[in-house]
C-alpha cells in the first residue's frame, strides 16, 4: 500500500478486471482506509472498483450499490470527472438488467462532465449500448470516435475492452477479418496488463468467431480455455459461455449435449440476476426442446422469451421469439394430423407464417426466415395452394449463394423444390447434389467421430428429395447412387486424431483404472459414487477432446460476399464482457473452406413436397436392367482411402464377381432393395416397413430364451417356434421376393433402418450362404479393394478379457490352431492388445462388450486393466485385416438419422478394417467357444471369412439350442477376406 492514491487507484482498477476476488478483498480496505483518512477520491476509485468486482463475482444490485456510493464520494469530493466515470459503469449494469433507456440516461448524464481520453471512454459505452439496441451503425461510430482517441492517450485497459467488444460488432456484420484482427490484438493487450479474467473474454469471443465461421473444433478449444478461467474466477462470464456452447452444440446436431446446456445456462442466468441474457437463454432451451420434439415446452419458453424481450424494448429478438413458437405449433398440429388426434388448439396458418417469414426478413434473421418460408410452403402444400408454396421456395431460394452452409443447404432445398414444381426434374436433381455437397464439406471439417455422425440429421431431408425422384423414375442405377449419397458417410472419413496423442493416452489410461476400481468396489459391496463421478469427468475430458481436434478440408468453397444486415444483440460492455449469446444468423461474407451448420437449429420435421410418397413402380419388380460398361467416374481409391462420392454400379457390379449385393432402402416408410447380381441391377418394392419392424423386434427376444440354460419347462420350445415363424416371415418380406436375381449366390447386404441388427443366418434364404453386412456400398466397395493392396503381414493376435464365460479356454484353443500365444489375464491389458492390434492380419478378442448409453464412443471390449474404447480404437495407426470380436453387443450399431452408424464395429470398419465377425444382438454373455473353434479352422484352412462364418453356424446349430442362439447373433460385417498364407 506504499503506492500514491492515484496509482493505487488505478491498480485498483486494473486488478478488477484480472482477479476480481483478490480485489475485492483489497478493496474493501483501500475503502475503510480512504474513509478512516477523509480521502474521497480514493474511496470513489475502491467503491467503483468494487462495483465492477460485484458486476463479475457477486451480483447487480452489490454493484450498483458500489457505484452509487462512487458517484456519491466523487460529487462530495469536488470531481465530476470521477463521478462520470462511475456512471459509465452504472450505465452498464442498467444494460445488464435489460433497462436500457435508464443506461442511456446514465451516459447522456455522464457526458458533459468528459473530456478526451473519459469522452471515448462514454462513447464507447455507449456504442454497447447501441449494438444491444440492433444499431450495429451508430455503434461503429461511436467506437470511430473512441479508439484513436483511448490509443493515442495510452489508456490500454480501455482499448483492450473496446477493441473486444468492437470485434463483436464486426462479426455480427460478417466482418470476420476485422473481428478477428480486433480479439487478437485486445489478446496481446490482455497478456501485457496481466488481465486474467479479460484474456478469458477475448478467448470467448474467438470461440464465437470460430463458430460463425464453421471451425468448430477451434471454437471448442477457445470456449474450453474460457469456461476453464471463469469457473475458477466463478464470474458471470460462465452465463455467455455456456450459451455460445449450447448452440455449437446445436450446429453440430448434438441435440440431447444441447438441450442439457441450454437447462444449465437458463439456471446459470437465474442465479446471477443476469436479466438481459435470461430470455436469450430461454429462446435456446425452447430450440432444443423443438428438435427433441418436446413442442409444449419449446412453446413455453419461446413466449416468456417473447415477453421478457418486449419488456427490455427488443424488438427484433421478439420476432425470433415468436418464430420459434409458432414453428413448434406448426410441428404439433403436424404430429396431430399424423396421429389422427387432432383437438389440440393451435393450428398454424400460412398466412401466419408468411408473416412471420416478412417479419424475421425485416428484422435481420435470414436463416430462420428460410426455415419460415419453408415450412410456410409445406402448410401451403397441405392446403392445396401450390402457388402460394411456390412463392415462398421462390423467396427462400435467393439465398443459396451466400450466408453459412446451414443456410445454403435449407436454400438449395428450396430451390430443388421450386424447380421440381415447376417440371425441372434435371434442375431439382442439381439443386439437391449441390446442397448434400455444402454439407459434406463441412463435415469434413469435423475430426470428432460423433460430430459427424451427428451433423449427418441436416442432410438426410435433402438426401430424401432425391432419392424419391430416382424411385420415382425407377432406374435402379439412380436409386442406388442417391441412396447411396445419404448412407453412413461418417465412416467414409478417418478420425483426425494422431496416433501418438500423448494427452488422450493418459485421460484413456485414467479412465481403465477408474473403471477397473468400479467393479472391484461394486464386486466387494462398496460406495463408487465418488469413482463414477470420477468416471463421467474423465469421459467428458476425453470426448472435449477428441472433439476439439480438426481436420483439414480437401477442398475450399468460397461465398459470395452478403450485404450488410442487422444482427442479434449480443450485449457488449466496456466491461469485458464478452456477450451473452452467440448469434443466431451468422452469415459468412468472405472466403471460407467450410462452414458451419446454421445455429439456428434446422428442423427435424419433414418439410413435404408436393412428390407423394413413393408409389411402387409395379405389382412386380421391374425388369432387370443391364449394366453397361463405361468409363468409371468416381468412388473409392483402390487403396481404401475416402470415396469423393457414391460408387458408381458398375463399380460395384464388377467387384461383385459371382456374389450379389441388395441394398435396402427406406422412404416414407415403404421398404425397397436393389439388387446387382450377374451384370444386371432391378429395383423391388418390398412393401411397408412397419411389419418388417415389428417382426425384428421379436428376434432379440426369442434368441434370449433359447440362449438361456435353465428356463421354464416348454420355454425353449415356444421360443423355437416363435423364432422359426417370424424368421419365415421375415424372409418373405425381405428375400423371397429377391430369389430370382439372387439365386444361391453369396451375398452383400446393405441394410437400413430397423433391420441393421437383424441376424441374417437364421432367414431360411441365408442358411448355409456366405454373406457379408456393410454399411453402405460404397464402404463394402472401399473394403474390397483395399484388400488387393495390403502388404503380407500374417501376424495373429488372440486376446481374452475378464468375467466372460470360458474366454480364456475360447482365446487358447484360438491362439492354438494359428500356433501363436495367447494374451490371457495381466497380458490382456488395453495398451498391449492395442498395440498388437496395429496392422495384424487376423485379430481374436473374447471379452465383456458394452455399449455406452449416452455416448457411443465409449462402447467398450473389457479388458484386464478395463475398459478398450472407441476412442483408444481410433489411435491405431494401421488397422487389422480381419477382426473376430467374441463379445456381446460389439457388432451392434447404435444407428442415427441417415443410417450414420456409431459403435466398436462401425469404429473398425471406419478404420479400414476390411471384415469384422460379431454378434449384432444384445444377448447372454455365454460361451462361443464351440463356433469360434469351428470358425478359425476353417479360417487357417484357406476359407474366406463369410463362408467360414456360415459353415461354423450350420455346424453349431446342430448341436444344442443354446450354442444354435448364440450362433446366430453373430454377422461379417465389411468386405469378405481371406487370411493370408
Amino acid at each position: 500500500m506504499s503506492q500514491s492514491p492515484p496509482d493505487l487507484a488505478t491498480e485498483l482498477l486494473r486488478l478488477a478486471e484480472a482477479d476480481p476476488a483478490r480485489l475485492t478483498e483489497l478493496a474493501t480496505e483501500v475503502a475503510r482506509r480512504a474513509r478512516t483518512g477523509g480521502d474521497l477520491k480514493l474511496g470513489s476509485s475502491a467503491h467503483r472498483a468494487l462495483g465492477i468486482a460485484a458486476l463479475h463475482v457477486t451480483d447487480l444490485r452489490t454493484a450498483e450499490r458500489h457505484l452509487r456510493d462512487a458517484i456519491r464520494l466523487a460529487v462530495r469530493a469536488g470531481s465530476s470527472e470521477l463521478a462520470a466515470e462511475a456512471r459509465l459503469r452504472l450505465a452498464f449494469v442498467r444494460c445488464v438488467q435489460g433497462r436500457m433507456e435508464q443506461a442511456i440516461s446514465e451516459v447522456e448524464l455522464a457526458l458533459p462532465d468528459l473530456h478526451g481520453a473519459g469522452r471515448a471512454r462514454a462513447e464507447a459505452q455507449r456504442a454497447v449500448i447501441f449494438n444491444h439496441l440492433r444499431r450495429p451503425e451508430d455503434a461503429l461510430a461511436s467506437y470511430r470516435l473512441a479508439v484513436p482517441v483511448l490509443s493515442r492517450a495510452g489508456d490500454h485497459l480501455w482499448l483492450q475492452r473496446v477493441l473486444s467488444n468492437r470485434g463483436i460488432v464486426h462479426g455480427y456484420r460478417h466482418e470476420f477479418a476485422a473481428a478477428e484482427s480486433d480479439f487478437q490484438e485486445a489478446e496481446r493487450l490482455c497478456r501485457r496488463l496481466d488481465l486474467g479474467l479479460s484474456l478469458a473474454v477475448v478467448w470467448q469471443n474467438l470461440g464465437w468467431l470460430n463458430a460463425l465461421r464453421g471451425e468448430v473444433p477451434a471454437a471448442l478449444r477457445y470456449l474450453d480455455q474460457a469456461e476453464e478461467r471463469f469457473r475458477t474466477l466463478d464470474t458471470h462470464q460462465l452465463c455467455w459461455t455456456l450459451a455460445d456452447r449450447t448452440e455449437l452444440l446445436l450446429s453440430a446436431g448434438l441435440i440431447a449435449e444441447a438441450r442439457e446446456a441450454a437447462e444449465e445456462t437458463v439456471q446459470e442466468f437465474e442465479r446471477r440476476g443476469r436479466k438481459v441474457g435470461l430470455p436469450e437463454a430461454r429462446l435456446l432451451l425452447a430450440r432444443t426442446a423443438y428438435l427433441v420434439r418436446d413442442h409444449e415446452e419449446a412453446v413455453r419458453e419461446a413466449r416468456r422469451a417473447a415477453l421478457a424481450f418486449g419488456r427490455q424494448h427488443r424488438r427484433e429478438w421478439v420476432a425470433v421469439a415468436r418464430f420459434v413458437a409458432l414453428r413448434s405449433l406448426a410441428a404439433m398440429s403436424a404430429d396431430d394430423r399424423a396421429s389422427s388426434t387432432g383437438g389440440r388448439d393451435g393450428r398454424v396458418s400460412v398466412r401466419q407464417m408468411e408473416e412471420c417469414a416478412a417479419e424475421l426478413a425485416e428484422t435481420g434473421w435470414p436463416a430462420s426466415e428460410v426455415e419460415a418460408r419453408m415450412i410456410a410452403a409445406r402448410l401451403a402444400v397441405d392446403a392445396g395452394r401450390p402457388a402460394r408454396a411456390e412463392r415462398q421456395w421462390e423467396i427462400a431460394a435467393r439465398r443459396r449463394h451466400r450466408g453459412p452452409a446451414g443456410e445454403r443447404i435449407h436454400a438449395w432445398h428450396a430451390a430443388a423444390l421450386l424447380r421440381l414444381a415447376r417440371g425441372n426434374v434435371r434442375g431439382a436433381r442439381s439443386a439437391i447434389r449441390t446442397a448434400l455437397r455444402l454439407h459434406d464439406e463441412h463435415r469434413a471439417t469435423l475430426g470428432a467421430t460423433d460430430l459427424r455422425a451427428h451433423a449427418s440429421e441436416s442432410r438426410v431431408e435433402v438426401a430424401e428429395l432425391g432419392l424419391r425422384l430416382a424411385l420415382r423414375d425407377g432406374v435402379p442405377a439412380d436409386v442406388l447412387t442417391w441412396a447411396e449419397r445419404g448412407r453412413a458417410r461418417h465412416l467414409l472419413m478417418r478420425p483426425a486424431r494422431p496416433a501418438h496423442d500423448r494427452h488422450l493416452a493418459e485421460a484413456l489410461a485414467q479412465l481403465r483404472l477408474t473403471v477397473a476400481r468400479i467393479d472391484e468396489r461394486r464386486t466387494a459391496g462398496e460406495d463408487t459414487g465418488a469413482l463414477v463421478e470420477r468416471q463421467i469427468t474423465l469421459e467428458r475430458e476425453i470426448r472435449d477432446h477428441c472433439r476439439r481436434q480438426a481436420k483439414t478440408p480437401t477442398e475450399s468453397v468460397p461465398t459470395e460476399p452478403a450485404p450488410s444486415a442487422p444482427a442479434p444483440a449480443r450485449p457488449v460492455s466496456t466491461e469485458p464482457i464478452p456477450t451473452e449469446l452467440t448469434p443466431t444468423e451468422p452469415v459468412s461474407t468472405e472466403p471460407i473452406p467450410t462452414e458451419l451448420t446454421p445455429t439456428e437449429p434446422i428442423p427435424t420435421e419433414p418439410i413435404p413436397t408436393e412428390l407423394t410418397p413413393t408409389e411402387p413402380i409395379s405389382a412386380e419388380s421391374a425388369p432387370p436392367t443391364p449394366i453397361p460398361a463405361g468409363p468409371v467416374s468416381s468412388g473409392p481409391s483402390p487403396t481404401g482411402s475416402s470415396p469423393t462420392g457414391p460408387v458408381p454400379l458398375r463399380q460395384v457390379a464388377e467387384a461383385l464377381g459371382e456374389q450379389a449385393l441388395v441394398e435396402f432402402v427406406q422412404v416414407d416408410d415403404v421398404l425397397h432393395a436393389i439388387t446387382v447380381a450377374g451384370g444386371r441391377s432391378r429395383l423391388h418394392v418390398l412393401g411397408p416397413l412397419a411389419a418388417v419392424r415389428t417382426l425384428v423386434d421379436r428376434v432379440p427376444f426369442a434368441l434370449r430364451r433359447l440362449a438361456r440354460r435353465t428356463s421354464v419347462p416348454g420355454s425353449q420350445a415356444a421360443a423355437l417356434n416363435l423364432l422359426r415363424d417370424t424368421v419365415a416371415k421375415l424372409d418373405a418380406l425381405l428375400l423371397r421376393p429377391l430369389a430370382a436375381d439372387l439365386r444361391d449366390r453369396p451375398l452383400v447386404l446393405v441394410p437400413s433402418g430397423p433391420i441393421q441388427a437383424l441376424p441374417w443366418s437364421l432367414l431360411p434364404s441365408c442358411a448355409g450362404r456366405a454373406i457379408c453386412v456393410s454399411p453402405s456400398a460404397t464402404l463394402w466397395y472401399a473394403g474390397s479393394q483395399a484388400g488387393h493392396a495390403r502388404s503380407g503381414d500374417a501376424r495373429v493376435v488372440v486376446a481374452a478379457g475378464p468375467g466372460l464365460p470360458g474366454a480364456r479356454s475360447e482365446a487358447e484353443g484360438v491362439a492354438s490352431i494359428h500356433a501363436v500365444p495367447a494374451l490371457v489375464d495381466d497380458a490382456a491389458g488395453a495398451e498391449a492388445v492395442l498395440a498388437d492390434l496395429d496392422g495384424a492380419a487376423l485379430a481374436h478378442v473374447a471379452a465383456h462388450g458394452r455399449i455406452h448409453p449416452s455416448n457411443p464412443l465409449f462402447s467398450s471390449l473389457r479388458l484386464a486393466d478395463g475398459p478398450l474404447t472407441v476412442y483408444d480404437l481410433e489411435r491405431l495407426r494401421r488397422a487389422p485385416e480381419i477382426v473376430v470380436l467374441a463379445a456381446c453387443d460389439t457388432g451392434r450399431f447404435v444407428v442415427r438419422p441417415g443410417d450414420e452408424l456409431l459403435g466398436l464395429s462401425a469404429t473398425f470398419l471406419a478404420l479400414g478394417i476390411r471384415t469384422i465377425v460379431a454378434p449384432v444382438l444384445s444377448i447372454l454373455d455365454t460361451e462361443s467357444t464351440t463356433l469360434m473353434i469351428a470358425l478359425h479352422k476353417l479360417l487357417a484352412a484357406g476359407h474366406s471369412t463369410a463362408s467360414a462364418l456360415a459353415q461354423a453356424q450350420q455346424q453349431v446349430a446342430r448341436d444344442n439350442l443354446e450354442a444354435y442362439a448364440v450362433a446366430a447373433g453373430f454377422v461379417c460385417l465389411g468386405a469378405d477376406s481371406t487370411m493370408p498364407s
